[in-house]
């Protein structure tokens, strides 16, 4: 028996692939390389360069490999950019998520670990959103993570699917040296390149109603969400109740410019932010509580912001 994890191939896919092989459990990839790199999966690993609305494809991939259940990362995740290809987003999303519960439905495979996003929440009106904040997803990509969401939860009452759906915030940091983040919409690799190129990073906005008036998230290394995605596919194998949602968040949040402080800090490099006009629809907060997920999914922040830094700053540094 073995998971499939779609989207393995993409800096948290990996991650999540790597993490299954840490703990000796059987995995296979899925991913169409869009945004994924093949050389971030081990060639031990068996890998199917598809797409997830395939359904064919996914089928004959879970019969192949004996899938009993799926970790489902693989998505259009640019927020801001399905706004403009809004079909692209569902066709990439929800087609794509219903087509591969057609498959696992067909196969039998019966449990799934849903990559979900904190967008779902959209502009929260309390300092720290726990699994009950009202969802008010304000982006094609937000809605089509809530209606996966949805789609998954009606499975499972339907036909017995056991599931499980995390939803996260920003996720940084590296895991191993051969592993970083490419994506061109990211805080980190955006300073990281800007730096490398010899230019000085931007601060959207300074003037929000936080301590140092520029916007705070969560941030969260990408080694112990990978971990957090095995748990939950372990408990779901081991026939345990989980919750339908999980957040995993810090509890804290940081501030970017407490981040552009630790990226100088770590990389040396030494620069002043230039300040930039507001973003639109950027809130002042956002922040979740991660109590759920520690209880259940051996939830925690092992890693400190300096640590988040230090090893996407490596792993980076590595590939250049």
């Amino acid at each position: 028996m073995s998971w499939l994890v779609t989207g393995g191939a993409g800096y948290i896919g990996a991650h999540v692939v790597r993490a299954f092989e840490q703990v000796g459990l059987d995995v296979v990839v899925v991913d169409d390389l869009s945004s994924g790199h093949r050389e971030f999966v081990h060639d031990e690993v068996p890998f199917v360069n598809g797409t997830i609305v395939d359904t064919d494809l996914m089928e004959r991939t879970m019969r192949e490999h004996d899938v009993e259940g799926v970790v489902h990362l693989a998505g259009y995740k640019y927020a801001g950019v399905s706004v403009e290809r809004p079909l692209h987003t569902y066709t990439q999303n929800v087609t794509g998520t219903v087509n591969l519960l057609e498959a696992m439905e067909r196969t039998g495979a019966d449990k799934m670990v849903f990559s979900s996003s904190a967008a779902t929440f959209g502009t929260p009106d309390v300092d720290l959103v726990t699994e009950e904040t009202e969802t008010r997803p304000e982006s094609p990509y937000g809605e089509s993570k809530l209606i996966g969401e949805w789609v998954i939860r009606d499975q499972g009452r339907a036909k017995g699917l056991r599931h499980t759906s995390l939803r996260y915030f920003n996720v940084v940091g590296s895991g191993a040296d051969d592993l970083y983040d490419t994506s061109p919409h990211n805080l980190f690799p955006i300073v990281f390149e800007k730096l490398l190129a010899g230019e000085t990073p931007r601060i959207n906005g300074d003037d929000y109603a936080t301590p140092d008036g520029t916007c705070v998230r969560d941030y969260v290394h990408v080694a112990d969400l990978a971990l957090s995605h095995v748990v939950a596919a372990q408990h779901l194998a081991a026939g345990d109740e989980l919750q339908p949602v999980y957040n995993l968040g810090s509890g804290t949040g940081c501030s970017v410019a407490e981040i552009m402080s630790a990226i100088r800090t770590v990389t040396g490099i030494d620069f002043t932010p230039t300040i930039g006009p507001r973003r639109p629809g950027d809130p002042a907060r956002i922040v979740a509580t991660g109590e759920a997920a520690a209880r259940d999914l051996d939830w925690k922040m092992r890693h400190d912001l300096e640590d988040m830094v230090r090893s996407a700053w490596e792993a980076r540094s590595h590939a250049a």
